[in-house]
């Protein structure tokens, strides 16, 4: 089942996706449509691809995809996702309100399974519901409820994405730096690979960046800008037709060998040899089912 909601003024968009056989994503097929995602596998553990990787999504556990994340599940019919656009809730425009960017979107940890215990699934399944009812009242205050509920849900997985994933002793004004570094390298990744960038424009020294890193996760700041340049290279070997020179280019190298050294040295393939593997997996797989 989906449930749909659309604005016609405003384009802005929301879905709820719930026992869906063929729910899945890939963003360089379906980009006309920028949504974030929120999904909640209600089953047992399962298989979830993401950007060509294999994880464990663990039962009862959510998962926040991003808008350029392309994802497929084992077992979609388990999972039920809140997919949204920019237009139906800004994150950024309400990041006082939710606090979850640079965390719980568009942060630095690879993969975020959030692990609500049994109060919190209690919770969820009653928002559930709600939300259920609130798609069938289609009424002139069905926008702005649902913008509330969806505001709860994201408040709910960032407090779990803070208690499961940061330091408790890091303090606020610490996080926050961390959390406006991860959007300053997906607004700037393209063009700026070095953290003195970042750090100037956060009015920050490396040094400091470097030990608010520490108490966040292991790793570093020139460890995060390049996994996230190593991570959009990877995507557009699998989904797009570009040449490595091309993508290269838009990386932001002035010569396609520094790519594919940079590439080589994160990924441990090159350019081709990463694309060619991944396309005889691929063909496998189909062949297998």
């Amino acid at each position: 089942m989906k449930y749909i909601f659309t604005e016609a003024h405003t384009n802005a968009i929301l879905y709820l996706h719930r026992l869906e056989k063929g729910f899945e994503r890939f963003f360089f097929r379906d980009r006309k449509e920028k949504l974030l995602t929120i999904a909640w596998n209600t089953g047992k553990d399962q298989k979830v691809e993401i950007d060509g990787l294999p994880y464990v999504f663990p039962a009862l556990s959510l998962l926040p995809l991003m808008v350029n994340n392309s994802f497929s599940f084992e077992r979609p019919e388990d999972v039920v996702a809140w997919q949204f656009n920019r237009e139906f809730y800004c994150i950024v425009n309400h990041d006082k309100e939710v606090s979850c960017v640079g965390l719980l979107f568009y942060g630095t940890k690879d993969v975020l399974f959030l692990r609500p215990d049994q109060q919190e699934q209690t919770s969820l399944t009653i928002l559930l519901k709600v939300f259920e009812e609130e798609f069938r009242n289609q009424d002139s205050i069905q926008a702005e409820m649902l913008r509330v509920l969806l505001k709860r849900l994201i408040i709910k997985c960032t407090r779990m994405a803070k208690a499961q994933y940061v330091d408790p002793s890091m303090p606020q004004n610490e996080l926050d730096i961390v959390r406006r570094f991860n959007i300053a390298v997906e607004n700037h990744y393209r063009k700026h690979h070095d953290v003195a960038y970042y750090a100037t424009l956060l009015h920050k020294s490396p040094k400091t960046l470097s030990n608010y890193f520490s108490l966040y996760h292991d790793k570093k700041p020139l460890q995060v800008i390049h996994e996230r340049v190593a991570l959009e290279g990877k995507r557009m070997l699998l989904y797009t037709d570009k040449t490595v020179k091309e993508i290269a280019f838009q990386l932001g190298f002035e010569e396609v060998t520094s790519f594919s050294r940079f590439f080589k040295k994160q990924v441990g393939q090159s350019p081709q040899d990463y694309k060619q593997k991944q396309a005889v997996g691929k063909n496998r797989q189909a062949i297998g089912q």
